[in-house]
């Protein structure tokens, strides 16, 4: 009875407090926990080098994975194409895979989206550094500098690729706090020269020594080239890849864990794991990190790498058939088995996403210039062919003659198998441990995005288009010599010869797409004869094509992209199809398309399409970058 009186005399006092809280709006206010605003948290140099962190990290996500975007640069060029052919949808006719309203961003399609996207989130990352870069205190203003020199560079690697790949973008410089649906394509070049100096500035201030994956002074100036090359001053590239070159020579002795290995060579020593992280590597100019069994636990699928299982053959899918019908191989091999018989742990376990052309297997190595190439199929330890594989099922053991005996490739292999199971590939470059997994894709390692390989390379380019052919093989001797090559001279040297090298050196490290693309625009541009195609000249107008609806033109002599993919690869335009898809390009395929919800979102500005793709009917004139 107490207790019902009692309770009777509270409640309502209580009820009264509860309304008379609720009354006051404060009451309502959320109180947060904490404050992850730009102006609170960038505060010193430390957290606005956090805040590029990210965009360092997103750099590796292009080379990792299964169906790396990487594979996308390097499909459409020359050099390799689509090798999935097991459905419908890999980018193999690109008539139908790039089309604004394409899947886009897949890894069974193509990931020309990814491209897009990618890019603009890490000028994001870059812009918010560039942005609050006065609201931060520092130590001195060569640290401001070094700091907003890192953030350009960022900036302007993602825009490089955008200007290669879809031509006139929205140049965006600043932070939105807001939806924003009013954005104009920049003209290209104009991008370009805003690039320019914007890396000029880099690599005045950016530090050459900063830890492995940081953006370092020697990286800034291999974008600095790339952009002045671009833009045709030729002369500032060359002054700069030559200071770089000195700072950095090529490491031509054995070094890392690998020198003691048989069957290795100073090939295998420089794209080693061991190499990545050696500090004694002069070569390296800038990596994306992923530090290999030094986590604590399994790593992600985009940790690691999985370069095996995109770019071997798929020698384990069931279509290795011995010559008396049984299927030859498994995969993983059961425990005991000899290492020669464990492919999975000597080759990798590939699918065959990324399948050369004859012109990268083949027609690259002379055998009387490469023929003591280590980075070539002359050489049978850095290069693999199928029938250096053991047929290595168990099944077989004492009921086949072919039980551990080398791959003979039947007779009548089908088109599909042969695309994708029966080609040779360079293993020394595509070997990455995977000690954490049963079935061996590639593993956690870091991975070269520039080499003063490449900066050597890129010197004999612009010695090239300024007519000093002399001095354009010297350069590029400097790799090939290296790599056992017999030197080259002046009457060499042409633009073909310098791709050849670029595809010897640089498989799966360049955006193929992107110099192909670059040099197209750069013979537009300067008029200069193009000796590989018989003094062809081209021209900026209509560097697409002539566009409309469904104008897939196929025609020689109107950009160089087009020219050299189909000149050079044994399957665009060359009649190879099976049962999915025939493999066609386009001329207008030089640029890609923007997506199409990009534009159709965009409502109050005009982001333009490419040539060539439904939309581009609605273009304006590009504005220049303010």
């Amino acid at each position: 009875m107490k207790r019902t009186i009692i309770y009777k005399k509270i409640l309502p006092i209580a009820l009264m407090a509860l309304l008379l809280a609720a009354c006051n709006k404060e009451w309502l206010q959320p109180k947060t926990l904490s404050n992850y605003q730009p102006v609170v948290t960038l505060v010193d140099a430390n957290s606005l080098y956090s805040t590029l962190a990210a965009a360092e990290r997103n750099m590796r996500h292009e080379y990792f994975g299964d169906g790396a975007p990487i594979l996308t640069e390097i499909m459409q060029s020359e050099v390799a194409v689509e090798g999935t052919t097991d459905k419908a949808g890999p980018q193999m006719n690109m008539d139908v895979s790039l089309l604004p309203d394409a899947q886009l961003d897949d890894i069974n399609f193509t990931r020309v989206g990814w491209y897009f996207t990618e890019g603009y989130n890490g000028i994001k990352y870059a812009n918010t550094v560039i942005v609050n870069i006065n609201n931060v205190k520092f130590k001195s203003d060569a640290e401001k500098n070094a700091v907003l020199g890192a953030a350009y560079f960022q900036r302007a690697y993602r825009y490089f690729k955008l200007v290669h790949q879809f031509g006139d973008v929205p140049f965006v410089d600043t932070l939105y706090s807001a939806p924003k649906l009013d954005f104009y394509s920049n003209d290209r070049w104009s991008i370009l020269a805003r690039l320019k100096k914007d890396l000029e500035f880099a690599y005045q201030w950016v530090p050459e020594t900063v830890d492995r994956g940081r953006t370092s002074k020697s990286a800034c100036g291999v974008l600095l080239m790339k952009v002045c090359m671009a833009l045709t001053d030729f002369d500032r590239a060359i002054a700069v890849g030559k200071e770089i070159v000195a700072l950095h020579p090529l490491m031509k002795n054995r070094f890392t864990s690998n020198k003691t290995k048989p069957h290795t060579n100073l090939m295998f020593d420089l794209h080693s794991i061991d190499a990545k992280l050696d500090m004694s590597n002069t070569e390296g100019l800038m990596y994306v990190v992923a530090y290999s069994n030094l986590e604590p636990q399994t790593p992600s699928p985009n940790d690691r790498i999985q370069i095996m299982r995109n770019a071997v053959p798929y020698w384990n899918g069931g279509g290795i058939i011995t010559p008396d019908g049984a299927t030859g191989t498994v995969s993983p091999s059961p425990d005991g088995t000899p290492d020669s018989l464990d492919l999975n742990r000597t080759y990798g376990r590939g699918i065959g996403r990324l399948r050369p052309t004859w012109y990268s297997t083949n027609e690259i190595w002379r055998a009387d210039k490469e023929a003591n190439d280590l980075r070539g199929p002359y050489n049978h330890d850095s290069w693999k062919r199928m029938e250096d594989l053991l047929y290595n099922n168990p099944s077989l053991k004492g009921k086949s003659p072919w039980y551990a005996k080398h791959f003979v490739k039947p007779a009548a292999m089908s088109v599909e198998d042969t695309i994708r199971l029966w080609f040779p590939w360079p293993h020394y470059k595509t070997f990455v441990p995977d000690p954490l997994q049963a079935t061996w894709a590639g593993g956690q390692t870091s991975w070269y995005i520039y080499r003063s390989a490449e900066v050597y390379l890129m010197l004999a380019e612009c010695y090239y288009w300024k007519n000093d052919l002399g001095s354009a093989a010297t350069a590029m001797n400097e790799v090939r010599t290296r790599a056992g090559a017999a030197p080259l001279t002046a009457t060499d040297i042409n633009i073909g010869e310098i791709l050849d090298e670029r595809a010897r050196e640089l498989y799966y490290e360049e955006n193929r797409h992107i110099e192909l693309v670059r040099i197209a625009y750069t013979y537009a541009k300067t008029g200069k004869p193009c000796e590989i195609f018989g003094g062809q000249v081209y021209k900026l107008e209509n560097i697409s094509g002539p566009g409309g609806a469904n104008s897939n033109v196929k025609q020689m002599g109107v950009n160089f992209w087009y020219d050299r993919v189909v000149s050079r690869s044994n399957f665009y335009n060359h009649g190879v199809k099976h049962k999915w898809a025939e493999y066609k390009v386009s001329v207008h395929h030089i640029l890609w398309p923007i997506p199409s919800g990009v534009i159709t979102s965009n409502v109050k500005g005009v982001i333009n399409q490419n040539i060539g793709y439904p939309g581009a009917e609605l273009n304006v004139k590009p504005l220049p970058v303010p």
